[in-house]
């Protein structure tokens, strides 16, 4: 089985997460996504992040019923800050029969090179790639990849972040359900 690791931290997952991921599912080989929530993404500061399983729980809420797409927490046990390539020899020591590849948009691909162990990342895995404007796709690495053209919606978890913290509505920028447990938990508040 051919499976996309769709890592971020989802804070919160929205509806531009999910367009991308069906739009993947759809347009290339992939047969399911994985959304890997990570706990601590080494270029984002952590005191930011809603905690990793209340997280996990939203993209629960969020693809529910899709069973072509699963929320994983792989990297809650693994050691933190989560590093793309630790998470990979995991899963392929873990699941040595899948095929994986690894989603991101173009703005992560840009500074792929800074990735820990990057050469190795590069040399092992497919990259799908989706654009994002303002991020050209200019592979001189040489990885193996798929750029996809998925259809872009200019929501961000951050933008949402702030939308409830002045009390706005963010209705329709995520499935009602992941909607209606933010607000009754008043995470992000």
């Amino acid at each position: 089985m051919h499976i996309g690791l769709y890592f971020g931290s989802f804070n919160p997952i929205h509806t531009g997460h999910l367009i991308i991921a069906n739009h993947i599912l759809e347009h290339t080989e992939v047969d399911k996504i994985w959304f890997v929530v990570s706990p601590q993404n080494p270029l984002k500061p952590a005191h930011t992040l809603l905690n990793e399983f209340d997280r996990l729980h939203l993209v629960q809420l969020a693809i529910e019923g899709n069973n072509n797409m699963r929320a994983s927490n792989i990297e809650f046990s693994l050691p933190k800050p989560s590093y793309t390539i630790d998470t990979m020899a995991y899963l392929q020591d873990k699941f040595p029969l899948e095929k994986f590849s690894i989603i991101m948009g173009s703005d992560s691909f840009q500074n792929i090179e800074r990735w820990k162990n990057a050469e190795i990342l590069i040399a092992n895995y497919e990259i799908i790639i989706y654009k994002r404007p303002g991020y050209e796709i200019d592979n001189k690495v040489g990885a193996k990849i798929n750029v996809v053209n998925a259809p872009l919606i200019e929501i961000s978890s951050s933008l949402i972040r702030s939308l409830v913290k002045e009390n706005k509505s963010i209705r329709y920028l995520m499935p009602d359900t992941v909607m209606n447990y933010i607000l009754e938990n008043r995470y992000y508040k």
